[in-house]
């Protein structure tokens, strides 16, 4: 890199900056907006910028331990047969420049979430300091390794709810849990083909996991996910005021306005099921790829969200709310 031209190496350095920050994680991120998508706030004035705001700081959050993860993992990393790519493992980026991007973006993050809460500031130092800990060693304790991995998507989806306010049902906190520990369970499942394919233990808390192990995480978890979003939708869901939602429960009392959101369980499971078959597949070692590239997630992933768009605001009571 020293004989490049300066200016290529430059370019080089901020690409290398922005690959270590890894953006393309920040889709994982959206979960913020989970509880202003459903507690029928979404066009109330002001907390959308807020949860807009609230995922800005978690991106820079989930970027910095991303950096530090890279550098407590820069010898097995060059091991592993995808990330021997990541900047920090190749080189292209020093430690300590490395050092001083997962600082910044950690100062952002905290200085962006001070402004919009002190319970969202709380959870982002809390988000920080267990990932921390994570990076260094409690990642290669199994079993822990999982229930830290869904713990940070149920911050995520807790963060999003104390920016407004929402209260949580318990139905849906059931969900997101089942959920968080589906997906952990499912990215270490995958990592492990990775490592049966190369014959390189590049996580020490796969030794401790038997792929049986693994495939009865991910099946309790994946019904887990749905029977919880079932019962969610069957004892949380918006009543209504308007016409068109009332003419279904005249036509048959199995409409119902009550339980208007049973209708997008199929989704789900249909979700869930595609999601399992590249689990197995060992497609799924990181989820924010797949949920940007197979084509049947994204559309059952459009198709939920339509639904549930459709149903809490286009009936939605202003009196009732879904939380």
């Amino acid at each position: 890199m020293a004989n490049l031209p300066i200016e290529r190496q430059k370019n080089n350095l901020i690409v290398a900056l922005v690959k270590s920050a890894r953006p393309v994680h920040w889709i994982k991120n959206l979960a913020v907006f989970a509880a202003l998508l459903l507690s029928g706030l979404l066009l109330k004035k002001g907390l959308f910028v807020d949860t807009f705001w609230a995922f800005i700081a978690f991106d820079f959050a989930t970027s910095a331990t991303y950096v530090v993860n890279d550098l407590f993992d820069i010898e097995l990393d060059r091991l592993h047969p995808i990330k021997k790519f990541r900047p920090i493992a190749s080189g292209d980026l020093p430690k300590g420049l490395a050092v001083m991007e997962a600082l910044l973006l950690a100062m952002v993050a905290l200085t962006i979430s001070g402004t919009l809460s002190y319970l969202f500031f709380l959870i982002i130092i809390g988000y920080l300091v267990l990932q921390f800990f994570y990076s260094a060693g409690l990642k290669n304790i199994a079993i822990l390794d999982i229930l830290i991995i869904a713990t940070g998507f149920i911050l995520r989806v807790y963060a999003g709810a104390f920016v407004i306010n929402a209260h949580l049902s318990v139905w849906f906190l059931l969900c997101v849990i089942s959920t968080a520990l589906f997906l952990a369970s499912g990215k270490r499942r995958s990592e492990l083909n990775l490592i049966q394919q190369s014959s390189q233990i590049t996580r020490k808390s796969l030794i401790s996991y038997k792929k049986d192990l693994l495939n009865s995480y991910v099946t309790m978890f994946g019904n887990a996910s749905w029977l919880s979003w079932s019962l969610y939708t069957f004892f949380e869901s918006p009543r209504t005021d308007t016409g068109f939602w009332l003419t279904l429960a005249e036509i048959s009392r199995t409409a119902t306005i009550s339980k208007l959101l049973m209708v997008t369980i199929p989704v789900v499971i249909f979700g869930i099921m595609r999601y399992e078959s590249l689990i197995f597949e060992g497609r799924s070692e990181a989820p924010e790829k797949i949920l940007l590239s197979d084509k049947a997630l994204i559309f059952a992933v459009i198709i939920w969200v339509i639904m549930v768009l459709l149903i809490v605001y286009a009936g939605v009571s202003s009196n009732t709310p879904v939380y």
